[in-house]
This record gives structure tokens, C-alpha cells and sequence, in this order.
């Protein structure tokens, strides 16, 4: 019989120190080990990427600067023009906020609706938790641009497309933002409108959304700020929008550059102003003062 007291025992740390010391090393370890598959995946892609393209990207990378060079040397020779062909461009600018407020609207009502069905405690139908949840999940994981792809072959162009695209992704990534909010909530005045008889939707009229509410609009403002530039995204393939005009200036090439250029500088200015106010009503809402 194998003497058990024989065998060498593993060291136990005994102080605070040397736990602590283990624990730092264990985790340098992990660290070291996610950044080695990290680095390694980063240069399988690569190499992919690189025997996949047309060109390589060594050989083009000399040529990266090419396009903003061309872009901005012609707008200086046409610097006068610019202010009239960004007065062109307004309609344009003020169709894709457009798409942007319709589908962050639309899209944070669903979610709304989408977080309260999929939350523990709040769920009006308990057992199909995991079908809404699933509902939002697959909402979030398919981008824009794909769903937008696939309303313009069914719908044709313009700015609908883009905007039922949005809304789709929005109420998927907004509905996961409430839920986990509405989480937090406090289900006692819950349960005092559930004891006198409250219905599921008072209940979360009165008792959830006035605890919650800051935080939903908070988050609603910063998904405005994406939205913007989604939609910008969009035009590229023929959802309307400043985008459309953007690709249409940039497929011309050389004599359209100053077009280009008037474009970025709406795109630029509109992108800070909405990101400056609704950073400053996200702070009046979380926080009670702006920053």
C-alpha cells in the first residue's frame, strides 16, 4: 500500500502576500497567452487578406495618401465654391438625419417593448424570455448594411430602406441596453400596483419606466449619434441620403473632388454638433448637471 504521507505535498501559500503574488501570476499567464493567440490570429489574417487581394498591401501602401492629397488640393483651388455646393448639399444632410431620428424613434419603442417582455421579473410571458431575447440577438447581429442590401433589392432605393434597416439593428442593441437596466429596477412599487390590482402594462408604466428613464434616454441619444453615421454608411449603396451624394463624387474622380470635400465638412461639423448635444443632455439625465 502506497504510504499517502510520503508523497510530496503542493505548496499552499500561507500569507495575504503570497496568495495575492499566485493570483497576479495566474493572471499574467492568461494575459500572456490571450495576447500570443491574439498576435497570432492578427498575422493569419493578414496573410490571408494579403494572398486574397487584388494588390498588395505593401505595394499600395505608398499610395494611401493619394486620394485625401487629390481631395484637398482640389478643394483649396475651389475653396470659393465651397460654401455654395455645401448649401447644395443640406437637403441631402437633412434627409439623413431624418433617417437617423425616424430610426432611433422607431427603433427605441420596440426595444422598449422587446426589454420589458425578455426581463426576469418584468416578463409578461415568463416562458418565452429566451424567444425574445433570441428576437434581439439576431436583430444586433445582422448589420445595416446587409439588411439595407436586401430591402433595395425588394424596395428599390432611397431613404425607406435605410431607414427599416436601422430601426432593425437599433431595436436589437437598444432592447439589450434596457433590459439590462430594467434589471436593476426596483420591483418594490412593482409589486404595491400588482397588490392593488394593476395591470402588466401599468405596471410598467408606473412602477419601471419612471426609474429607468434616464438611463433609456441617455442611451437613446448616444444611439442617435450612431444612427447618423449609419446612415451616411448606407448611401454608399443607394439608400439616399448625403451618403448617396458622397459616392456619386467620389465615383467621378478628379473635378468632383471639391464636392467630396464640402461633404466631409457637413458630415464632420453635423457629426461633433450632435455628439456635443447629446453628450450634454446625457449628463443633465444621468448626472443631474452637464459636464
Amino acid at each position: 500500500m502506497v504510504d499517502m504521507m510520503a508523497l510530496p505535498e503542493r505548496p499552499v501559500p500561507t500569507t495575504e502576500r503570497e496568495r495575492y503574488m499566485a493570483m497576479v501570476r495566474q493572471r499574467r499567464l492568461y494575459g500572456g497567452v490571450m495576447i500570443l493567440v491574439f498576435v497570432l490570429l492578427m498575422i493569419t489574417g493578414f496573410r490571408i487578406v494579403e494572398d486574397r487581394s487584388a494588390g498588395g498591401f505593401s505595394d499600395g501602401l505608398p499610395q494611401l495618401l493619394d486620394f485625401p492629397a487629390g481631395v484637398v488640393s482640389e478643394a483649396w483651388e475651389k475653396r470659393a465654391d465651397l460654401p455654395g455646393l455645401i448649401w447644395e448639399f443640406l437637403p441631402a444632410l437633412i434627409e439623413t438625419i431624418n433617417i437617423a431620428a425616424i430610426s432611433t424613434l422607431t427603433g427605441a419603442m420596440a426595444g422598449l417593448i422587446l426589454a420589458l417582455l425578455a426581463t426576469r421579473g418584468l416578463a409578461r410571458w415568463p416562458r418565452l424570455i429566451g424567444v425574445f431575447r433570441r428576437m434581439m440577438d439576431l436583430m444586433r447581429a445582422l448589420p445595416e448594411i446587409v439588411i439595407a442590401l436586401v430591402l433595395i433589392f425588394i424596395l428599390g432605393g432611397g431613404p425607406v430602406p435605410a431607414m427599416i434597416a436601422i430601426a432593425i439593428h437599433t431595436t436589437g442593441a437598444l432592447g439589450k441596453l434596457f433590459s439590462e437596466v430594467a434589471e436593476n429596477a426596483d420591483l418594490k412599487p412593482v409589486e404595491g400596483l400588482q397588490s392593488v390590482g394593476a395591470g402588466w402594462l401599468q405596471r410598467m408604466m408606473l412602477g419601471v419606466i419612471p426609474q429607468v428613464a434616464p438611463n433609456f434616454l441617455s442611451y437613446a441619444l448616444m444611439r442617435f449619434e450612431i444612427n447618423i453615421r449609419a446612415s451616411a454608411i448606407l448611401g454608399f449603396v443607394g439608400a439616399g441620403g448625403i451618403g448617396y451624394e458622397l459616392r456619386n463624387a467620389m465615383t467621378f474622380g478628379m473635378g468632383k473632388f471639391d464636392s467630396a470635400a464640402a461633404i466631409f465638412i457637413l458630415l464632420f461639423f453635423t457629426i461633433v454638433f450632435f455628439d456635443q448635444l447629446s453628450g450634454h443632455y446625457r449628463n443633465r439625465l444621468t448626472m443631474g448637471h452637464p459636464a
